[in-house]
C-alpha cells in the first residue's frame, strides 16, 4: 500500500479559531475587517456563514455582516481571507450590530445573504 505523504492532501481541515480573527481583504488587497465568527449549520456541519466585522474604530461603530464562507478564498501567501468585492460593495451589504444579531433561522434571510453575495446556498449544494 502505498502512503500519501501529508503536504499531498489539498484540504486539510484547520480549527475554527484558526479562522476567527483571520483578516480579510478584497481583490486589491483593501483590507475589509477581520472574522468575528463561524455559523455552522448544525445538521450538515458545514459552514453557513463567517461573520465580519467591517468599520469602526477599537470595535466601536464596526458592522457586522454574514458572508457565505463560499465567498471567501484563503490566500496561503498572505494567510488571510479575501472576498472579491469593493467597500462600497460591503458596506452597503445587509449587515448588522454585535447588540442586533439578525434571525438567521428564516430561509428568506439565508437566501437573501447568498443571492446579495451572488452565491449558490450552501444547503443546495
Amino acid at each position: 500500500m502505498t502512503q500519501i505523504p501529508p503536504s499531498s492532501f489539498q484540504n486539510t481541515p484547520i480549527k475554527a479559531s484558526n479562522v476567527i480573527g483571520k483578516d480579510v481583504v478584497n481583490s486589491m488587497q483593501e483590507n475589509l475587517g477581520d472574522i468575528k465568527e463561524l455559523m455552522l449549520d448544525p445538521v450538515s456541519g458545514k459552514i453557513a456563514y463567517a461573520v465580519l466585522s467591517f468599520g469602526g474604530f477599537l470595535g466601536l461603530g464596526e458592522k457586522l455582516f454574514a458572508v457565505p464562507f463560499s465567498a471567501l478564498t484563503y490566500s496561503h501567501v498572505n494567510d488571510e481571507y479575501v472576498l472579491d468585492v469593493s467597500k462600497e460593495i460591503l458596506s452597503k451589504a445587509p449587515g448588522f450590530d454585535s447588540s442586533n444579531w439578525p434571525t438567521m433561522a428564516t430561509e428568506e434571510w439565508n437566501r437573501d445573504i447568498y443571492k446579495y453575495y451572488e452565491k449558490r446556498p450552501y444547503w443546495e449544494i
